[in-house]
Protein backbone atom coordinates (compact mmCIF):
# COMPACT_ATOMS: atom_id res chain seq x y z
CA UNK A 1 0.00 0.00 0.00
CA UNK A 2 1.13 3.86 -0.81
CA UNK A 3 2.71 5.34 1.74
CA UNK A 4 0.69 7.91 3.70
CA UNK A 5 1.38 11.71 2.89
CA UNK A 6 1.26 14.91 5.01
CA UNK A 7 -2.01 16.09 5.80
CA UNK A 8 -3.56 12.92 4.20
CA UNK A 9 -4.82 11.68 7.75
CA UNK A 10 -8.10 14.04 7.04
CA UNK A 11 -9.24 11.93 3.89
CA UNK A 12 -7.39 8.47 4.53
CA UNK A 13 -7.75 6.26 7.20
CA UNK A 14 -4.83 4.83 9.03
CA UNK A 15 -5.13 1.17 10.66
CA UNK A 16 -3.10 0.68 13.78
CA UNK A 17 -0.91 -1.79 12.51
CA UNK A 18 0.53 1.06 10.38
CA UNK A 19 1.59 2.94 13.39
CA UNK A 20 4.46 3.49 15.76
CA UNK A 21 3.89 3.64 19.59
CA UNK A 22 6.46 4.10 22.36
CA UNK A 23 5.56 0.72 23.74
CA UNK A 24 7.48 -0.54 21.27
CA UNK A 25 11.00 0.86 21.89
CA UNK A 26 14.08 -1.51 21.74
CA UNK A 27 16.09 -2.29 24.56
CA UNK A 28 18.61 0.03 23.50
CA UNK A 29 16.22 2.83 22.74
CA UNK A 30 15.18 2.43 25.74
CA UNK A 31 18.60 2.72 27.25
CA UNK A 32 19.26 5.53 25.75
CA UNK A 33 16.11 7.59 27.33
CA UNK A 34 17.49 6.40 30.85
CA UNK A 35 20.92 6.94 30.10
CA UNK A 36 19.50 10.89 29.65
CA UNK A 37 17.58 10.78 32.81
CA UNK A 38 20.34 9.54 34.58
CA UNK A 39 22.37 12.69 33.13
CA UNK A 40 19.39 14.82 34.50
CA UNK A 41 19.04 13.53 38.13
CA UNK A 42 22.62 13.36 38.62
CA UNK A 43 24.22 16.76 36.48
CA UNK A 44 21.31 19.25 36.52
CA UNK A 45 18.72 18.44 39.15
CA UNK A 46 20.98 19.14 41.94
CA UNK A 47 22.27 22.16 40.43
CA UNK A 48 19.27 24.04 38.98
CA UNK A 49 20.36 27.28 41.48
CA UNK A 50 23.74 27.23 40.07
CA UNK A 51 22.00 26.58 36.04
CA UNK A 52 19.22 29.59 36.55
CA UNK A 53 21.91 32.25 38.25
CA UNK A 54 24.22 31.98 34.83
CA UNK A 55 27.19 30.44 37.04
CA UNK A 56 30.16 31.52 34.65
CA UNK A 57 30.97 28.22 32.25
CA UNK A 58 28.34 25.51 33.80
CA UNK A 59 26.39 25.34 30.77
CA UNK A 60 28.95 24.83 28.37
CA UNK A 61 30.31 22.36 31.00
CA UNK A 62 27.28 20.46 30.94
CA UNK A 63 26.63 21.03 27.01
CA UNK A 64 30.35 18.97 26.81
CA UNK A 65 29.36 15.87 29.24
CA UNK A 66 26.28 15.70 27.33
CA UNK A 67 28.82 15.06 24.30
CA UNK A 68 31.16 12.70 26.29
CA UNK A 69 28.02 10.42 26.68
CA UNK A 70 27.04 11.03 22.89
CA UNK A 71 23.90 12.69 23.45
CA UNK A 72 24.80 15.88 21.15
CA UNK A 73 25.43 13.47 18.19
CA UNK A 74 22.30 10.88 18.10
CA UNK A 75 21.43 12.15 14.49
CA UNK A 76 25.03 12.86 13.15
CA UNK A 77 26.69 9.70 10.72
CA UNK A 78 29.17 7.89 11.89
CA UNK A 79 31.54 9.20 9.65
CA UNK A 80 31.26 12.75 10.99
CA UNK A 81 31.86 11.22 15.00
CA UNK A 82 27.72 10.45 15.39
CA UNK A 83 25.56 7.63 16.46
CA UNK A 84 24.13 7.93 13.25
CA UNK A 85 20.26 6.89 14.75
CA UNK A 86 16.41 7.61 13.14
CA UNK A 87 14.61 9.87 13.68
CA UNK A 88 11.99 8.82 15.94
CA UNK A 89 15.14 7.50 18.44
CA UNK A 90 16.54 11.48 18.54
CA UNK A 91 12.62 12.67 19.07
CA UNK A 92 13.29 9.79 22.05
CA UNK A 93 16.45 11.32 24.06
CA UNK A 94 14.46 15.12 23.34
CA UNK A 95 11.50 14.06 25.08
CA UNK A 96 13.82 12.26 27.73
CA UNK A 97 15.84 15.56 28.34
CA UNK A 98 12.57 17.42 28.18
CA UNK A 99 12.37 17.78 31.90
CA UNK A 100 15.63 19.55 32.67
CA UNK A 101 14.24 22.79 32.44
CA UNK A 102 16.89 25.36 30.95
CA UNK A 103 19.41 22.62 29.43
CA UNK A 104 17.12 21.12 27.55
CA UNK A 105 16.56 24.91 25.24
CA UNK A 106 20.52 24.48 25.26
CA UNK A 107 20.67 20.95 24.21
CA UNK A 108 17.47 21.61 21.74
CA UNK A 109 19.18 25.02 20.08
CA UNK A 110 22.65 23.24 19.76
CA UNK A 111 21.06 19.35 18.05
CA UNK A 112 18.27 21.36 16.06
CA UNK A 113 18.82 24.44 14.52
CA UNK A 114 22.38 24.80 15.27
CA UNK A 115 23.84 21.87 14.24
CA UNK A 116 21.19 20.53 11.97
CA UNK A 117 21.27 23.58 8.93
CA UNK A 118 25.33 22.52 8.64
CA UNK A 119 24.23 18.93 8.76
CA UNK A 120 21.58 19.13 6.16
CA UNK A 121 22.93 21.81 3.71
CA UNK A 122 26.72 21.97 4.30
CA UNK A 123 29.49 20.88 1.78
CA UNK A 124 32.33 17.47 2.30
CA UNK A 125 34.49 20.34 3.31
CA UNK A 126 32.20 22.30 5.93
CA UNK A 127 30.94 19.28 7.84
CA UNK A 128 34.56 17.57 8.09
CA UNK A 129 35.23 21.08 9.56
CA UNK A 130 33.00 21.80 11.75
CA UNK A 131 30.38 18.54 12.75
CA UNK A 132 32.87 16.81 14.67
CA UNK A 133 33.52 19.92 17.37
CA UNK A 134 29.41 20.07 17.38
CA UNK A 135 28.97 16.07 17.88
CA UNK A 136 31.39 16.19 20.55
CA UNK A 137 30.73 19.24 22.48
CA UNK A 138 33.94 20.85 22.23
CA UNK A 139 32.44 23.54 20.09
CA UNK A 140 28.48 24.75 20.48
CA UNK A 141 26.15 26.19 17.81
CA UNK A 142 23.75 28.93 17.86
CA UNK A 143 21.62 29.96 15.13
CA UNK A 144 20.85 33.71 14.12
CA UNK A 145 17.63 34.30 12.05
CA UNK A 146 15.64 36.59 14.32
CA UNK A 147 15.94 40.54 14.12
CA UNK A 148 14.54 43.13 16.01
CA UNK A 149 12.07 44.41 13.07
CA UNK A 150 11.75 40.51 11.73
CA UNK A 151 10.21 37.98 13.93
CA UNK A 152 7.23 35.72 12.36
CA UNK A 153 8.04 37.39 8.65
CA UNK A 154 11.72 35.89 9.43
CA UNK A 155 12.36 37.04 5.54
CA UNK A 156 11.96 40.60 6.19
CA UNK A 157 15.95 41.03 8.09
CA UNK A 158 18.33 43.32 7.74
CA UNK A 159 20.97 41.84 8.23
CA UNK A 160 23.32 42.73 4.63
CA UNK A 161 26.16 41.25 3.07
CA UNK A 162 28.89 42.53 0.89
CA UNK A 163 31.24 40.62 -1.33
CA UNK A 164 34.94 42.09 -1.31
CA UNK A 165 36.31 43.70 -4.20
CA UNK A 166 38.50 40.32 -4.50
CA UNK A 167 35.93 38.12 -4.27
CA UNK A 168 37.41 36.09 -1.37
CA UNK A 169 34.88 36.96 1.55
CA UNK A 170 31.66 38.73 2.45
CA UNK A 171 31.21 41.35 4.90
CA UNK A 172 28.07 41.05 7.33
CA UNK A 173 26.40 43.82 9.46
CA UNK A 174 23.41 43.68 10.99
CA UNK A 175 22.08 42.82 14.34
CA UNK A 176 20.03 39.82 15.71
CA UNK A 177 18.06 39.08 18.54
CA UNK A 178 16.84 36.10 21.28
CA UNK A 179 19.82 34.50 20.07
CA UNK A 180 20.10 31.25 22.11
CA UNK A 181 23.17 29.93 23.08
CA UNK A 182 24.72 33.28 21.97
CA UNK A 183 26.68 34.08 25.07
CA UNK A 184 29.13 30.72 24.46
CA UNK A 185 28.02 29.41 20.83
CA UNK A 186 31.22 28.92 18.92
CA UNK A 187 30.13 28.58 15.57
CA UNK A 188 26.92 31.07 14.42
CA UNK A 189 24.90 29.56 11.62
CA UNK A 190 23.85 33.98 10.06
CA UNK A 191 21.29 34.92 7.78
CA UNK A 192 21.54 37.50 5.32
CA UNK A 193 20.85 39.57 2.08
CA UNK A 194 23.40 39.80 -0.46
CA UNK A 195 22.98 42.66 -2.16
CA UNK A 196 19.36 43.70 -2.91
CA UNK A 197 18.30 39.74 -2.66
CA UNK A 198 14.56 39.18 -2.24
CA UNK A 199 15.65 35.95 -0.02
CA UNK A 200 17.86 35.50 2.51
CA UNK A 201 21.57 33.55 2.06
CA UNK A 202 22.98 31.61 4.85
CA UNK A 203 27.01 31.88 6.45
CA UNK A 204 28.86 29.98 8.81
CA UNK A 205 30.39 32.37 11.29
CA UNK A 206 33.48 31.80 14.07
CA UNK A 207 32.37 33.62 17.07
CA UNK A 208 35.88 34.79 17.68
CA UNK A 209 35.71 36.68 14.46
CA UNK A 210 36.57 40.23 14.28
CA UNK A 211 33.46 42.62 14.64
CA UNK A 212 30.89 40.50 16.55
CA UNK A 213 29.94 41.82 19.66
CA UNK A 214 27.38 40.70 22.33
CA UNK A 215 24.64 42.63 24.12
CA UNK A 216 24.29 41.52 28.04
CA UNK A 217 21.91 38.72 28.54
CA UNK A 218 18.11 39.07 28.52
CA UNK A 219 16.41 39.41 31.57
CA UNK A 220 13.73 36.74 31.21
CA UNK A 221 10.37 35.07 32.86
CA UNK A 222 11.59 31.70 32.37
CA UNK A 223 14.48 29.42 30.96
CA UNK A 224 16.76 31.63 33.10
CA UNK A 225 19.83 29.24 32.43
CA UNK A 226 19.69 29.26 29.29
CA UNK A 227 21.77 32.18 27.21
CA UNK A 228 20.05 34.55 25.25
CA UNK A 229 21.70 37.69 23.83
CA UNK A 230 21.75 39.91 20.95
CA UNK A 231 24.63 39.65 18.47
CA UNK A 232 25.86 42.60 16.72
CA UNK A 233 27.77 42.30 13.24
CA UNK A 234 29.76 44.82 11.95
CA UNK A 235 31.47 44.46 8.85
CA UNK A 236 32.82 40.75 10.11
CA UNK A 237 34.61 39.29 7.43
CA UNK A 238 33.16 35.68 6.13
CA UNK A 239 35.37 33.47 3.49
CA UNK A 240 32.98 33.16 0.58
CA UNK A 241 33.53 29.01 1.25
CA UNK A 242 31.27 29.38 4.31
CA UNK A 243 28.34 30.23 2.46
CA UNK A 244 25.80 27.40 3.88
CA UNK A 245 24.28 26.23 0.15
CA UNK A 246 23.62 28.65 -2.40
CA UNK A 247 22.52 32.15 -2.62
CA UNK A 248 19.26 32.95 -1.31
CA UNK A 249 18.83 29.85 -0.28
CA UNK A 250 18.96 30.78 3.54
CA UNK A 251 14.82 31.28 3.93
CA UNK A 252 14.44 27.69 2.57
CA UNK A 253 17.20 26.68 4.89
CA UNK A 254 15.38 28.72 7.97
CA UNK A 255 11.88 26.85 7.06
CA UNK A 256 12.94 23.52 6.61
CA UNK A 257 14.91 23.42 10.17
CA UNK A 258 12.16 25.11 11.51
CA UNK A 259 9.95 21.75 10.53
CA UNK A 260 12.37 19.61 12.42
CA UNK A 261 12.84 22.47 15.66
CA UNK A 262 8.76 22.41 15.74
CA UNK A 263 8.28 18.73 16.38
CA UNK A 264 11.14 18.11 17.94
CA UNK A 265 9.74 21.35 20.62
CA UNK A 266 6.56 18.94 20.89
CA UNK A 267 7.83 15.76 22.12
CA UNK A 268 10.38 17.91 24.31
CA UNK A 269 7.19 19.35 26.22
CA UNK A 270 5.82 16.32 26.40
CA UNK A 271 8.65 15.17 28.19
CA UNK A 272 8.84 18.07 30.54
CA UNK A 273 4.61 17.18 31.04
CA UNK A 274 5.35 14.11 32.43
CA UNK A 275 7.85 15.23 34.77
CA UNK A 276 5.32 17.65 36.09
CA UNK A 277 2.84 15.32 36.38
CA UNK A 278 4.81 13.51 38.82
CA UNK A 279 6.07 15.74 40.92
CA UNK A 280 2.45 17.21 41.15
CA UNK A 281 1.31 13.88 42.34
CA UNK A 282 4.15 12.86 44.67
CA UNK A 283 3.03 16.42 46.28
CA UNK A 284 -0.54 15.36 46.53
CA UNK A 285 0.35 11.61 48.40
CA UNK A 286 2.54 13.86 50.59
CA UNK A 287 0.53 17.01 51.46
CA UNK A 288 -2.65 16.12 53.94
CA UNK A 289 -5.80 18.37 54.40
CA UNK A 290 -8.86 17.68 56.48
CA UNK A 291 -7.20 14.60 57.70
CA UNK A 292 -6.25 12.53 54.66
CA UNK A 293 -4.33 13.33 51.48
CA UNK A 294 -5.15 15.43 48.86
CA UNK A 295 -4.63 12.53 46.31
CA UNK A 296 -7.59 11.39 47.85
CA UNK A 297 -9.99 14.03 46.52
CA UNK A 298 -11.99 13.83 43.91
CA UNK A 299 -11.00 17.59 42.15
CA UNK A 300 -7.35 16.67 42.17
CA UNK A 301 -8.25 13.21 40.95
CA UNK A 302 -10.06 15.34 38.12
CA UNK A 303 -6.93 17.33 37.01
CA UNK A 304 -4.51 14.78 37.39
CA UNK A 305 -7.20 12.73 34.89
CA UNK A 306 -7.05 15.70 32.42
CA UNK A 307 -3.46 16.26 32.34
CA UNK A 308 -2.54 12.65 31.55
CA UNK A 309 -5.31 12.09 28.73
CA UNK A 310 -3.71 15.42 27.06
CA UNK A 311 0.51 13.93 27.95
CA UNK A 312 -1.03 10.79 26.11
CA UNK A 313 -2.68 12.16 22.81
CA UNK A 314 0.48 13.98 22.53
CA UNK A 315 2.89 11.58 22.88
CA UNK A 316 0.88 9.40 20.71
CA UNK A 317 0.69 11.88 17.75
CA UNK A 318 4.25 12.82 17.62
CA UNK A 319 5.47 8.99 17.38
CA UNK A 320 2.93 8.36 14.56
CA UNK A 321 4.38 11.34 13.03
CA UNK A 322 7.85 10.87 13.76
CA UNK A 323 7.23 7.32 12.18
CA UNK A 324 5.76 8.35 9.37
CA UNK A 325 8.94 10.77 8.60
CA UNK A 326 11.36 7.87 9.24
CA UNK A 327 9.36 6.15 6.76
CA UNK A 328 9.39 8.54 4.13
CA UNK A 329 12.82 8.92 4.36
CA UNK A 330 13.81 5.27 3.86
CA UNK A 331 11.74 5.22 0.97
CA UNK A 332 13.50 8.54 -0.64
CA UNK A 333 16.60 6.77 0.39
CA UNK A 334 15.79 3.68 -1.52
CA UNK A 335 14.83 6.15 -4.31
CA UNK A 336 18.29 7.44 -4.57
CA UNK A 337 18.79 10.45 -2.92
CA UNK A 338 21.56 10.91 0.09
CA UNK A 339 20.55 10.53 3.91
CA UNK A 340 20.75 14.31 4.37
CA UNK A 341 18.17 15.21 1.51
CA UNK A 342 16.26 12.42 1.93
CA UNK A 343 15.66 13.50 6.15
CA UNK A 344 15.08 17.01 4.71
CA UNK A 345 12.72 16.08 1.96
CA UNK A 346 10.95 13.55 4.96
CA UNK A 347 10.21 15.98 7.09
CA UNK A 348 9.03 18.59 4.67
CA UNK A 349 6.79 16.12 3.29
CA UNK A 350 5.22 16.39 6.90
CA UNK A 351 5.62 20.14 7.77
CA UNK A 352 1.84 20.27 8.15
CA UNK A 353 2.19 17.70 10.98
CA UNK A 354 4.77 19.52 12.65
CA UNK A 355 3.23 23.14 12.62
CA UNK A 356 -0.20 20.56 14.53
CA UNK A 357 2.40 19.40 17.01
CA UNK A 358 4.51 22.39 17.70
CA UNK A 359 0.53 23.60 19.28
CA UNK A 360 -0.30 20.20 20.46
CA UNK A 361 2.75 19.94 23.09
CA UNK A 362 2.93 23.32 24.12
CA UNK A 363 -0.76 23.70 24.82
CA UNK A 364 -0.47 20.27 26.61
CA UNK A 365 2.54 21.72 28.76
CA UNK A 366 0.74 24.84 29.59
CA UNK A 367 -2.03 22.98 31.09
CA UNK A 368 0.20 20.65 32.94
CA UNK A 369 1.86 23.28 34.72
CA UNK A 370 -0.85 24.96 35.51
CA UNK A 371 -2.56 22.79 36.38
CA UNK A 372 0.61 21.34 38.75
CA UNK A 373 0.68 24.83 40.51
CA UNK A 374 -2.68 24.26 41.19
CA UNK A 375 -2.48 21.28 42.57
CA UNK A 376 0.47 22.48 45.21
CA UNK A 377 -1.68 25.34 46.04
CA UNK A 378 0.29 27.78 47.96
CA UNK A 379 3.45 26.47 47.78
CA UNK A 380 3.13 26.09 43.73
CA UNK A 381 3.34 29.83 43.89
CA UNK A 382 7.25 29.63 45.92
CA UNK A 383 10.36 29.83 44.04
CA UNK A 384 11.52 27.01 46.45
CA UNK A 385 9.10 24.30 44.31
CA UNK A 386 9.78 22.63 40.85
CA UNK A 387 6.91 23.38 39.92
CA UNK A 388 7.22 27.03 39.81
CA UNK A 389 9.99 26.91 37.48
CA UNK A 390 8.45 24.81 35.37
CA UNK A 391 5.57 27.08 34.93
CA UNK A 392 7.63 29.94 34.08
CA UNK A 393 9.93 27.70 31.85
CA UNK A 394 6.91 26.44 30.22
CA UNK A 395 5.41 30.11 28.93
CA UNK A 396 8.23 30.18 25.85
CA UNK A 397 7.23 27.48 24.11
CA UNK A 398 3.97 29.15 22.78
CA UNK A 399 5.98 31.92 21.38
CA UNK A 400 9.26 29.27 20.33
CA UNK A 401 9.45 28.22 16.83
CA UNK A 402 6.66 30.27 14.98
CA UNK A 403 3.73 31.65 17.66
CA UNK A 404 0.98 29.08 18.16
CA UNK A 405 -1.11 31.33 15.80
CA UNK A 406 1.43 31.31 13.14
CA UNK A 407 1.61 27.57 13.80
CA UNK A 408 -2.35 26.92 13.46
CA UNK A 409 -2.56 29.40 10.29
CA UNK A 410 0.24 27.40 8.83
CA UNK A 411 -1.15 24.11 9.42
CA UNK A 412 -4.01 24.92 7.58
CA UNK A 413 -2.26 26.79 4.69
CA UNK A 414 -0.16 24.11 4.15
CA UNK A 415 -2.43 21.38 3.92
CA UNK A 416 -5.24 23.99 1.29
CA UNK A 417 -2.05 23.85 -0.55
CA UNK A 418 -1.21 20.78 -1.14
CA UNK A 419 -4.53 20.59 -2.20
CA UNK A 420 -4.22 23.31 -4.66
CA UNK A 421 -1.15 21.74 -5.81
CA UNK A 422 -2.74 18.15 -6.40
CA UNK A 423 -0.92 16.78 -3.88
CA UNK A 424 -3.76 15.79 -1.65
CA UNK A 425 -7.78 15.00 -3.05
CA UNK A 426 -9.29 17.36 -1.14
CA UNK A 427 -12.15 18.54 -3.52
CA UNK A 428 -13.28 14.93 -4.15
CA UNK A 429 -14.31 14.41 0.04
CA UNK A 430 -15.26 17.35 0.49
CA UNK A 431 -17.92 17.50 -2.41
CA UNK A 432 -18.99 14.17 -0.89
CA UNK A 433 -19.55 15.95 2.60
CA UNK A 434 -21.72 18.58 0.63
CA UNK A 435 -23.76 15.71 -0.85
CA UNK A 436 -24.10 13.93 2.41
CA UNK A 437 -26.01 17.43 3.61
CA UNK A 438 -28.09 17.45 0.80
CA UNK A 439 -29.34 13.87 1.63
CA UNK A 440 -31.52 12.02 4.12
CA UNK A 441 -29.04 10.57 7.05
CA UNK A 442 -28.47 7.02 7.09
CA UNK A 443 -28.85 4.96 10.27
CA UNK A 444 -27.28 2.04 9.29
CA UNK A 445 -25.01 0.33 12.32
CA UNK A 446 -21.19 0.58 11.63
CA UNK A 447 -18.64 -1.69 12.16
CA UNK A 448 -18.38 -3.00 15.90
CA UNK A 449 -15.54 -3.86 18.61
CA UNK A 450 -13.85 -2.02 21.10
CA UNK A 451 -13.72 1.10 19.67
CA UNK A 452 -16.56 1.27 17.41
CA UNK A 453 -18.08 4.44 18.36
CA UNK A 454 -15.33 6.07 18.72
CA UNK A 455 -14.60 5.19 14.80
CA UNK A 456 -17.40 6.13 13.71
CA UNK A 457 -17.31 9.69 15.84
CA UNK A 458 -13.99 9.66 13.92
CA UNK A 459 -15.31 10.00 10.74
CA UNK A 460 -17.59 12.65 11.63
CA UNK A 461 -14.79 14.93 12.64
CA UNK A 462 -12.99 14.28 9.35
CA UNK A 463 -16.57 15.29 7.63
CA UNK A 464 -17.01 18.05 9.67
CA UNK A 465 -13.06 19.48 8.71
CA UNK A 466 -14.16 19.07 4.87
CA UNK A 467 -17.65 20.98 5.65
CA UNK A 468 -16.21 24.06 7.08
CA UNK A 469 -12.52 24.23 5.09
CA UNK A 470 -14.33 23.30 1.99
CA UNK A 471 -17.13 25.95 2.36
CA UNK A 472 -14.96 28.61 3.70
CA UNK A 473 -12.88 28.22 0.64
CA UNK A 474 -15.62 27.92 -1.53
CA UNK A 475 -17.35 31.69 0.09
CA UNK A 476 -14.47 33.23 0.99
CA UNK A 477 -12.33 32.43 -2.26
CA UNK A 478 -9.21 34.81 -2.38
CA UNK A 479 -10.33 36.71 0.96
CA UNK A 480 -9.40 33.76 2.92
CA UNK A 481 -5.76 33.89 3.51
CA UNK A 482 -7.35 37.45 5.71
CA UNK A 483 -9.69 35.17 7.79
CA UNK A 484 -7.35 34.15 10.36
CA UNK A 485 -9.73 33.33 13.33
CA UNK A 486 -11.98 30.82 10.86
CA UNK A 487 -8.32 29.20 9.38
CA UNK A 488 -7.85 28.83 13.22
CA UNK A 489 -10.93 27.06 14.04
CA UNK A 490 -10.02 25.07 11.37
CA UNK A 491 -7.03 24.45 12.48
CA UNK A 492 -8.07 23.61 16.05
CA UNK A 493 -10.68 21.08 14.54
CA UNK A 494 -8.09 19.25 12.88
CA UNK A 495 -5.42 19.19 15.31
CA UNK A 496 -8.53 17.41 17.46
CA UNK A 497 -8.96 14.57 14.93
CA UNK A 498 -4.83 14.65 14.31
CA UNK A 499 -4.99 13.98 18.55
CA UNK A 500 -8.10 11.46 18.79
CA UNK A 501 -7.34 9.16 15.54
CA UNK A 502 -3.49 8.70 17.07
CA UNK A 503 -4.65 8.03 20.61
CA UNK A 504 -7.33 5.77 19.43
CA UNK A 505 -4.66 3.98 16.99
CA UNK A 506 -1.91 3.45 19.48
CA UNK A 507 -4.22 2.18 22.29
CA UNK A 508 -5.94 -0.14 19.42
CA UNK A 509 -2.25 -1.77 18.72
CA UNK A 510 -1.76 -1.73 22.35
CA UNK A 511 -4.66 -3.64 22.81
CA UNK A 512 -3.50 -6.44 20.53
CA UNK A 513 -0.58 -6.51 22.11
CA UNK A 514 -1.55 -6.87 26.27
CA UNK A 515 -5.28 -7.68 25.96
CA UNK A 516 -8.35 -5.25 27.05
CA UNK A 517 -7.47 -6.14 30.78
CA UNK A 518 -4.36 -4.48 31.24
CA UNK A 519 -5.11 -1.57 29.15
CA UNK A 520 -8.62 -0.34 31.13
CA UNK A 521 -6.50 3.07 32.36
CA UNK A 522 -5.64 3.43 28.24
CA UNK A 523 -8.64 2.67 27.07
CA UNK A 524 -10.69 4.68 29.16
CA UNK A 525 -8.17 8.09 28.19
CA UNK A 526 -9.29 7.19 24.51
CA UNK A 527 -13.48 7.52 25.71
CA UNK A 528 -12.27 10.53 27.51
CA UNK A 529 -10.78 12.42 24.79
CA UNK A 530 -13.43 11.49 22.13
CA UNK A 531 -15.97 12.57 24.61
CA UNK A 532 -14.33 16.18 25.11
CA UNK A 533 -12.97 16.83 21.56
CA UNK A 534 -16.55 15.97 20.25
CA UNK A 535 -17.79 19.03 22.13
CA UNK A 536 -14.29 21.08 21.15
CA UNK A 537 -14.80 20.28 17.43
CA UNK A 538 -18.39 21.41 17.65
CA UNK A 539 -17.52 24.81 19.05
CA UNK A 540 -14.88 25.84 16.78
CA UNK A 541 -17.15 24.52 13.73
CA UNK A 542 -20.36 26.38 15.14
CA UNK A 543 -17.82 29.68 15.38
CA UNK A 544 -16.36 29.28 11.76
CA UNK A 545 -20.20 28.50 10.51
CA UNK A 546 -21.27 31.55 12.21
CA UNK A 547 -18.07 33.38 10.86
CA UNK A 548 -19.47 33.22 6.88
CA UNK A 549 -22.65 31.12 6.23
CA UNK A 550 -25.77 32.69 6.54
CA UNK A 551 -29.54 31.45 5.96
CA UNK A 552 -30.41 28.42 4.73
CA UNK A 553 -27.27 27.19 3.84
CA UNK A 554 -26.04 27.92 7.49
CA UNK A 555 -28.92 25.48 9.16
CA UNK A 556 -28.13 22.70 6.87
CA UNK A 557 -24.40 22.84 7.63
CA UNK A 558 -24.85 23.17 11.45
CA UNK A 559 -27.63 20.51 11.35
CA UNK A 560 -25.13 18.45 9.26
CA UNK A 561 -22.37 19.26 11.70
CA UNK A 562 -24.43 18.15 15.00
CA UNK A 563 -24.63 14.89 13.65
CA UNK A 564 -20.50 14.62 12.88
CA UNK A 565 -20.06 15.50 16.47
CA UNK A 566 -22.51 13.34 17.79
CA UNK A 567 -21.10 11.50 21.14
CA UNK A 568 -22.97 9.01 23.26
CA UNK A 569 -23.42 9.54 26.72
CA UNK A 570 -20.20 9.01 28.85
CA UNK A 571 -19.20 9.20 32.54
CA UNK A 572 -16.15 11.19 32.39
CA UNK A 573 -15.87 11.79 35.77
CA UNK A 574 -15.57 8.05 36.33
CA UNK A 575 -12.63 8.17 33.11
CA UNK A 576 -10.78 10.45 34.88
CA UNK A 577 -10.67 8.66 38.28
CA UNK A 578 -10.01 5.51 37.15
CA UNK A 579 -6.75 7.45 35.02
CA UNK A 580 -5.89 9.46 37.93
CA UNK A 581 -5.71 6.49 40.45
CA UNK A 582 -3.26 4.46 38.45
CA UNK A 583 -0.70 7.25 38.76
CA UNK A 584 -1.68 7.75 42.26
CA UNK A 585 -0.83 4.37 42.87
CA UNK A 586 2.29 4.37 41.06
CA UNK A 587 3.39 7.69 42.16
CA UNK A 588 4.51 9.05 39.01
CA UNK A 589 3.38 9.74 35.13
CA UNK A 590 3.50 5.93 34.36
CA UNK A 591 2.21 5.46 30.75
Amino acid sequence: MEAIKGGEFIIRDTKASEIFIPEEWTEEQKMLADMCKDFIKTEIMPHLDRMDSMEEGFMPALMEKAGELGLLSISIPESLGGMEMDFKTSMLATEALGGSYSFSVAYGAHTGIGTLPLLYYGNAEQKAKYIPKLASGEWKASYCLTEPSAGSDANSGKTKAVLSDDGKYYEITGQKMWITNAGFANLHTVFAKIDDDDKLTAFLIEADSEGITLNAEEKKMGIKGSSTRQVFYNKVKVPVENMLSERENGFKIALNILNIGRIKLSIGTTGAAKETVSTSVQYANEREQFGRPIAKYGAIRNKIGKMAVSIFASESANYRAAQNIDDAIKALVDGGMTKEQATLKGIEQFAPECALLKVVGSDCLDLVVDEGVQIHGGMGYSAETLVERAYRDARINKIFEGTNEINRLLLVNMILKKGMKGELDLMGPAMKVADELMSVPSFEEGEEGLFAAQKKSLQGFKKAVLMVAGSAVQKLMATMAKEQEILMNNADMIIDTYLAESIMLRVEKLVAMKGEEACQEQIAMVKAFFYEASYRINKSATDALNSFAEGDELKMMLMGLKRFTKHEPFNIKEAYQAIAIKIIDENEYCF
